[in-house]
């Protein structure tokens, strides 16, 4: 927990629903002068209510540039190691309906696919053993102020950090409410989220008729498909030969074009040979040059 309005608010609720069962996980990024200070006081709170809380901090170096993804990164792994280490089956965050919101409109700002304008999900596996789960997510900001009530709320500056994407989401919600409703923006979300699992299932009963591996190659015959499945088919391919291998959309579409046109390409380290099925298979490691 942050010690901000929503995180204060969900602790206070999941205590009183569970007594004795909940533990506080604050994240102490270092980024602030006054962070470990904060997260003292938030351990403070949650002695004086009996709440076991635990301060888990980020170290090494800080990366130069998207400071606040790799802090992200960073959070959500010494939380999950935590919760792994400590058979704690659930880790709860306070993302409400204006979170929900506010990642609808960043994502299509950037002109995210489905898979991203499904926003947040209301759970998730977070690692094994593990889920991420989101109760509040239908919540608005204003509802959890009450169940905060009593408690000290820590304000985080960069939360109203105008170089921010998410803090100028929220300054246009605020701005312009009626035009864009937040209550809207996350049921739009939820029918994404709905019709992106839709897919998923059809892409899973795709794979099983139009893929086969055998002898280290994959053939995948995706003739006559709509577009989009061909594409996720084909990242699912490139996944399965080579786990480690970073693609983008973009490339993927190249690559799929390359091959309607006849001609063999490689991605991610897969070699893909055209045809009325494509033949995928991951390249051999180059050797090594003699001095």
């Amino acid at each position: 927990m942050s010690g901000g309005l929503d995180s204060t608010g969900l602790l206070a609720l999941a205590a009183a629903a569970f007594p004795g069962r909940v533990t506080a996980l604050t994240v102490d990024h270092g980024l602030r002068a006054d962070s470990a200070a904060e997260a003292d006081a938030v351990a403070a709170q949650c002695a004086a209510r009996g709440i076991a809380h635990f301060t888990l901090r980020w170290v090494g170096t800080r990366p130069r540039s998207d400071v606040q993804a790799a802090a992200r990164v960073a959070r959500y792994a010494l939380m999950a190691d935590w919760c792994g280490a400590h058979g704690a089956a659930m880790l709860l965050t306070a993302h409400t309906m204006e979170d929900q919101a506010e990642t609808l409109l960043m994502r299509l700002a950037r002109g995210s696919g489905l898979a991203g304008l499904a926003g947040v999900r209301a759970c998730r596996p977070l690692a094994p053993g593990v889920e991420l789960v989101r109760p509040v997510l239908g919540v608005r900001h204003a509802d959890l102020r009450a169940a905060a009530a009593g408690w000290d709320v820590v304000a985080d500056p960069s939360n109203t950090d105008p170089r921010f994407d998410r803090t100028r989401m929220r300054a246009l919600l605020a701005r312009e409410g009626e035009a864009l409703p937040a209550a809207a923006l996350a049921a739009s979300a939820a029918h994404l989220a709905a019709a992106e699992a839709a897919l998923a299932w059809v892409v899973d009963t795709a794979w099983e008729g139009r893929a086969t591996v055998a002898g280290g190659r994959l053939m995948l015959d995706a003739a006559g498909l709509p577009e989009e499945l061909r594409r996720r088919l084909l990242v699912r391919a490139l996944a399965l030969l080579v786990p480690d291998a970073s693609v983008r959309g973009a490339a993927v579409m190249r690559a799929i074009s390359r091959l309607d046109s006849g001609v063999a390409t490689t991605l991610g380290g897969v070699r893909m040979q055209p045809g009325a099925v494509w033949i995928l298979q991951g390249s051999a490691p180059r050797r090594q040059k003699r001095g």
